[in-house]
């Protein structure tokens, strides 16, 4: 049953690599088994990407360029295109807009935002979810996400900011030294020259204003300069791009903004937590 799902779910990237991948192997004369042999996969794990009984794995990409591409970067290629087909369906249409984006103000309540998690804190996000996702598909999306950390090392540089809720600080996945990692990952984020990072304190709602109680958002400037809000909440999602709402919005974040610790104070927390591991 599982087999006859995923060769129905196949998006056109999958269905591209099994189609190359079979007409390079014949062109070369190799069997599935020969070519398992020089990918470090059997041969019934290649006949199953051919026939798409299996999704395709980034690391077989890897080694289908490896063992096939001969200096192509055909298989390299398709890595992002497959990445982007395994992504959750209510945000595969936002992430390449991510990628490009000039800018990104991110505000997260519920968890770390997910470009600043480190591989274990996702893994056990991910896998904690409701329905619970089979190993495979946790580590496709684990990958997807880590896929994702490209925009802080991109050319030109993007700006970056990200305004965590401190609930999001407290909330725990994975162990102490999985959470250890994650305050040490964030610390380090928030040194880098495009990237502001700020905590909004539990207590903010005592000063009698909480302008992040609605919940978290994104707001996008695009590649050319448009700019977008993206909402996401129970596996569903929205991209705003009405000006009005767009403004409102905005005005929202530079509210949130404002209650924020600022940056020093932020970072001196996140450094607290990271030395105490709790």
């Amino acid at each position: 049953m599982a087999r006859a799902e995923n060769k129905e779910s196949a998006g056109p990237a999958a269905r591209t690599v099994a189609g190359m991948a079979r007409k390079m192997r014949q062109r070369k004369g190799l069997t599935q088994e020969q070519l398992g042999a020089l990918m470090g996969y059997t041969g019934a794990a290649v006949s199953a990407l051919e026939t798409l009984a299996q999704p395709v794995s980034d690391d077989m990409l890897v080694q289908l360029e490896r063992a096939l591409g001969d200096g192509t970067g055909i298989f390299e290629g398709m890595r992002e295109l497959v990445r982007l087909e395994k992504l959750p369906a209510q945000f595969r249409n936002y992430a390449p807009i991510e990628q490009s984006a000039l800018s990104l103000c991110l505000f997260s309540m519920h968890n770390v935002h997910g470009l600043f998690q480190t591989e274990a804190y996702s893994r056990a996000q991910i896998a904690g979810g409701y329905p619970p996702p089979s190993g495979e598909r946790v580590e496709e999306l684990v990958t997807a996400r880590m896929a994702r950390k490209a925009i802080f090392d991109r050319e030109p540089m993007g700006l970056i900011e990200l305004i965590l809720d401190e609930s999001a600080l407290a909330r725990k996945f994975g162990s102490a030294e999985v959470m250890r990692e994650q305050y040490r990952l964030l610390a380090e984020c928030a040194q880098r020259k495009n990237v502001t990072l700020q905590v909004l304190a539990l207590d903010v709602g005592l000063r009698g204003e909480n302008a992040g109680a609605r919940g978290p958002m994104s707001l996008i400037e695009t590649a050319d300069h448009n700019r977008l809000v993206y909402l996401e909440i129970q596996d569903e999602s929205v991209l705003v791009s009405d000006l009005a709402k767009v403004s409102t919005y905005a005005q929202r974040y530079a509210k949130i903004r404002a209650q924020a610790l600022d940056p020093r104070e932020s970072l001196g927390l996140i450094e607290r937590l990271a030395g105490e591991g709790t």
